[in-house]
């Protein structure tokens, strides 16, 4: 059995995992506005809720860059205490076990790769559509982090007059048309005519973003994650237009686009972590 945790802006939600199954979860508040002390000692006793005799190692995915060798953690998003924690020292020290620490992208990936959709792929990208755009990517079945897990940030890639995640992430319907992403979801499925205009030209951002993609990495399969994703019947048809512009069609013909259908699949890719 491994412990795997999402350690999300909003929420830490934990898992006991076995053999690719979640067999008990817990979620709590994120220490968002926690001091540095506090939150740690918080993070361990929400831990605490999950740990057994049974647990031989904990993953972790954090919202931020680190080093994920020495398990050190960097400017985190959403705790503006955790600017340099050396959170695999603490957490090994506390409880004795193995801890392996990545980017929440990569775990979302690395879980979609062992247990859920990008099984079938030798080369996949996972990219999370919410309030950022993160994405993950696997190379020859492995998990490909970069130096400081920050591989596949496509989403900070500059786009237009900013970044693709101010187009593609919850920024896009907030900024450019003053509506939250699930009110346009909401709007959409009552057919107005207003909201599905906005979903087209999302569709047509995101459809640039997969080119990027494309460029970068040319991978086998691209899967979605997020809440943006559960619009995706409102954006495929203008994502799929705006990528018929990449210049190679063999790669488009090739390419597999997929949606996550697990929504606790980051915690299992943070358990994954620990397996050798």
């Amino acid at each position: 059995m491994r412990i795997g945790i999402d350690l999300g802006g909003t929420n830490i939600r934990i898992g006991q995992v076995q053999n690719g199954d979640i067999i008990r979860k817990v979620s709590a508040p994120s220490p968002s506005r926690q001091g540095l002390e506090e939150s740690i000692v918080y993070l361990k006793q929400t831990i605490d809720t999950c740990i057994t005799p049974e647990c031989k190692s904990i993953g972790i995915g954090v919202p931020s860059v680190l080093d994920s060798e020495k398990g050190v953690v960097y400017n985190v998003t959403n705790i503006p205490a955790w600017i340099e924690v050396p959170l695999k020292e603490i957490l090994e020290s506390h409880y004795s076990l193995p801890v392996y620490i990545n980017n929440d992208s990569n775990c979302f990936t690395l879980g979609e790769k062992r247990f859920g959709e990008g099984k079938p792929f030798r080369n996949m990208v996972g990219i999370t559509l919410g309030t950022g755009v993160g994405a993950g990517v696997i190379i020859n079945h492995q998990l490909y982090n970069g130096s400081n897990t920050g591989a596949g940030e496509i989403g900070c890639i500059p786009y237009l007059e900013r970044t693709y995640e101010d187009y593609c992430g919850s920024n896009f319907f907030t900024t450019h048309h003053q509506i939250t992403g699930a009110k346009a979801a909401e709007l959409a499925a009552a057919q107005d005519p207003a909201a599905l205009q906005v979903w087209k030209e999302y569709g047509t951002h995101l459809g640039n973003l997969i080119q990027a993609t494309l460029f970068a990495y040319d991978p086998d399969a691209i899967i979605f994650g997020g809440g943006i994703a559960s619009a995706y019947p409102f954006f495929a048809h203008a994502m799929q237009e705006a990528m018929q512009s990449f210049p190679y069609p063999q790669s488009l013909k090739n390419l597999q686009i997929r949606l996550s259908v697990n929504p606790d699949i980051a915690i299992l890719g943070a358990a994954a972590l620990g397996e050798k």
